[in-house]
């Protein structure tokens, strides 16, 4: 047999569809995470403003008209309203100006991204500086000395996620994509939770007690990860039972091509390009990010919609991953071998 039959006969159209398929997933990476971070500029941020009434709208239409759009502003009563919805995230900063003298305050909150609180101060400064003022910047909610630029948050969940489909793809690799039946549906989403609290366990005890680099409720952070590894992993099975090997690759674009550029952590969401600005905040890495620095940092404030996000992902994902395995099979797993071969004592040899 020649080199070239041999090359014929290794390569088949599906091996090759799946390398086209890789060559896919690796252009979209590049677009992706380039397309979403290589020019941050805030864009609409949620902008309080406290004024005496007679320049407060006028102030607002000003810091409206700004170049480029980076703030979207309102009125706030007081200070002290300004303050408590920093810490809902409500707004990201507010401006308090002072009706005696020439200098204002610059209320931020650099635990949601430290990047975002020096773009505003670096633009509150210019535009004050115009009107011939000066700002002092005051931070709400600052971010841990030992977070650098607030992206701890971030690697956390990002851990949290990738553990997620490299545990549901070891199930597949070990014992075929497809369970072939609803009691190994049963024992793959039991495993996938058992690790999902280990996970999430583990990863809190790092970022808080071992590196100290987060603050916050430990039990707090423990939950978030349990359920952030849990929604990964049960969609990844999903998909895998669904599509087969394809599923992995469908994870991989969901999660770390789609999600972790869009999650708001190198830059925050009011930084990002309209479109993974949109899709960030329904994706596992982005409500996840968002949920751990409202934890951290602002009281746990804010993160119903995030939790509702990671909880839909893990009960759709449970739901088609189970009902798929209700289907009546041939007998055979995605592989072409026996799914449900008995072991000599007496089991089945596929989870």
């Amino acid at each position: 047999m020649t080199f070239v039959d041999e090359v014929k006969n290794a390569v088949t159209p599906r091996a090759a569809l799946l390398v086209i398929g890789v060559l896919g997933l690796q252009l979209l990476f590049i677009a992706s995470y380039v397309g979403a971070l290589h020019k941050p500029k805030p864009t609409d941020v949620a902008f309080g403003v406290v004024a005496p009434q007679q320049m407060s709208q006028q102030l607002v239409a000003q810091l409206d008209g700004l170049p480029g759009g980076p703030l979207d502003p309102r009125t706030v009563s007081s200070e002290a309203e300004a303050r408590e919805q920093i810490t809902n995230r409500e707004i990201d900063g507010a401006l308090i100006v002072s009706p005696q003298g020439r200098t204002d305050t610059l209320l931020v909150a650099s635990g949601g991204g430290t990047v975002l609180s020096s773009a505003l101060e670096r633009l509150l400064t210019q535009v004050e500086g115009e009107q011939g003022r000066t700002v002092r910047t005051v931070d709400v909610a600052p971010a841990s000395a030992d977070d650098f630029d607030g992206l701890s948050s971030f690697y956390l969940v990002v851990g949290w996620c990738v553990g997620g489909y490299l545990c549901a793809s070891i199930l597949a690799i070990s014992a075929g994509t497809k369970p072939a039946n609803r009691q190994r549906a049963v024992i793959r989403t039991s495993v996938m939770a058992l690790y999902a609290i280990a996970g999430g366990i583990g990863g809190a005890a790092i970022i808080g007690p071992v590196l100290g680099a987060l603050p916050g409720s430990f039990w707090g952070l423990a939950g978030l990860g349990a359920l952030a590894v849990f929604s990964v992993g049960m969609t990844t099975l999903a998909l895998e039972a669904l599509t087969g090997i394809v599923g992995i690759g469908l994870a991989v674009l969901i999660i770390v091509v789609a999600g972790n550029p869009s999650a708001g952590g190198a830059f925050p969401l009011p930084m990002l390009p309209d479109f993974w600005r949109a899709i960030g905040p329904a994706l596992p890495p982005g409500a996840g990010t968002w949920a751990a620095r409202s934890i951290a940092y602002f009281r746990g404030n804010a993160v119903t919609g995030p939790l509702l996000v990671l909880s839909a992902w893990a009960v759709a994902g449970t739901a088609l991953t189970l009902l798929l395995s209700m289907r009546r099979r041939d007998g055979r797993d995605d592989k072409g071998v026996e799914a449900a071969a008995p072991s000599p004592s007496g089991g089945s040899t596929a989870a």
